[in-house]
């Protein structure tokens, strides 16, 4: 059987207050480049992805259209629409404009793969191994394993509890879901706001997991998978980006491949 259709969606919608600077993070420049190529060049480069819709600010777009894909050749980028003020509004703009046909090839029973444009290194395993986790489990999400003991605190800021660090995972993205399955979870969510239900949801994972019940699977992904937020982590991604373009990153590829 044919492999169900796969659509990113990359939201770069973002202001980036926390970078300090006058420009929005998804357009600011890693090694020579806007942070967003990396994301899109990723998708584009994947033999999983089929197509992507891209979310920017409304008034970004005409840029996005011109800088960036037009610029790089990026042709995976079947769709570029307008963010809302809040992310999971920004992922419900892109659902719908799956559901309502802005795709060449409709996508309503294939998988979405939810992608922030701020992390620039996404790679093609982490792809594949989202996409087996999904078709075997409906939903999941990309992850690490948490390194650092969590303290759980009162608003005093006194430890009132130290979770077992063994069961804690940070969460990135990809997230991955069946398309129906997401589109419906974040109907339901948009419903209750409008009745004017206070309801908290911080990332995709989250909306399904209120909405419907369904358990979202953990794909462990890669420490390198960060999310640039402050200018500390655009040097740290500098400093990742060099080091996978040197001689010697290459040489253990080499190697690796060899063995």
């Amino acid at each position: 059987m044919d492999k169900k259709r796969c659509t990113a969606v990359v939201l770069a919608a973002g202001s980036g207050k926390r970078m300090r600077s006058g420009m929005a993070k998804q357009f600011m420049t890693l090694g020579g480049r806007p942070l967003l190529w990396y994301s899109l060049q990723a998708v584009e480069r994947s033999a999983i992805i089929h197509d992507c819709v891209l979310v920017t600010g409304e008034k970004d777009i005409p840029y996005v259209r011109a800088e960036i894909l037009e610029r790089y050749g990026f042709r995976k980028a079947a769709a570029v629409i307008a963010g809302g003020g809040e992310r999971y509004e920004s992922v419900y703009n892109a659902l719908r404009a799956i559901a309502e046909g802005c795709l060449p090839e409709p996508n309503r029973d294939g998988y979405v793969f939810i992608h922030d444009g701020a992390r620039p290194f996404l790679s093609e395993n982490i792809l594949e191994s989202a996409y087996r986790n999904v078709v075997r489990y409906r939903a999941c999400v990309a992850a690490v394993p948490v390194k650092d003991t969590v303290k759980i605190a009162d608003k005093a800021g006194f430890v009132v509890q130290t979770p077992d660090r063994s069961r804690l995972w940070a969460v990135q993205t990809p997230q991955v879901f069946e398309t129906a399955l997401i589109t419906e979870a974040y109907r339901k969510l948009f419903l209750r706001l409008e009745m004017g239900e206070a309801v908290s949801v911080t990332d995709d994972a989250m909306v399904l997991e209120t909405m419907s019940g369904i358990p979202v699977k953990l794909v462990e992904a890669s420490y390198k998978n960060i999310k640039i937020t402050t200018p500390e982590d655009l040097r740290m991604a500098e400093s990742l980006l060099q080091e996978e373009n040197s001689p010697t990153h290459f040489a253990r590829c080499d190697a690796a491949f060899l063995d």
